[in-house]
């Protein structure tokens, strides 16, 4: 009987280790695919994690493909290659989308202007970031700030080109 017991206790031990082993081994499997929309690939790869960095260091900054892949260390077309198979989107793409996700945070924690927040997150004027701003999450910032400030909850409406939402933004 007593052996039993302890045959029992053991097995259970392994199961256990074996399903820990089994969910690291799940974990580094996923970390190391390198699909479109790696995040882990992304900034594992020095050129795309270059870019990444500089565009979040400065989203404002005036950033082209040239820009971008010289601050990389590579051409053009092997920047625009590997950011997009590994981040999922072109460089400007995810520019755009980075500075409308920026410019959703500030409408949603300060008071600033339109035109300032333009500036802010690298539009020339507050009509370019409101028809960006349009174009990616289906509504006008004004309607936004607006439904933030009124405290309707803090669920998002679904981007248009992607599966992200500005914060705290109700689905329609």
């Amino acid at each position: 009987m007593r052996s039993s017991t302890a045959r029992s206790v053991r097995a259970g031990l392994a199961t256990e280790h074996l399903l820990d082993l089994l969910l690291v081994y799940t974990i580094r499997s996923w970390m190391t695919e390198t699909t479109s929309g790696s995040w882990p690939g992304a900034l594992g790869d020095p050129v795309t994690a270059a870019a990444l960095r500089a565009m979040h260091s400065t989203p404002a900054a005036p950033w082209s493909n040239d820009r971008l892949a010289a601050e990389a260390g590579v051409s053009r077309p092997t920047l625009a290659r590997r950011f997009t198979t590994l981040v999922g989107r072109p460089p400007m793409a995810y520019l755009t989308w980075w500075r409308v996700i920026l410019a959703a945070t500030l409408l949603r924690d300060t008071k600033e202007t339109l035109a300032a927040i333009a500036s802010r997150v690298g539009y020339g004027s507050p009509y370019a970031l409101s028809h960006a701003f349009e174009r990616e999450f289906g509504t006008t910032p004004g309607r936004y700030r607006a439904h933030v400030n009124a405290g309707q909850g803090c669920d998002v409406v679904t981007s248009r080109r992607s599966a992200t939402r500005p914060p705290h933004m109700p689905r329609s």
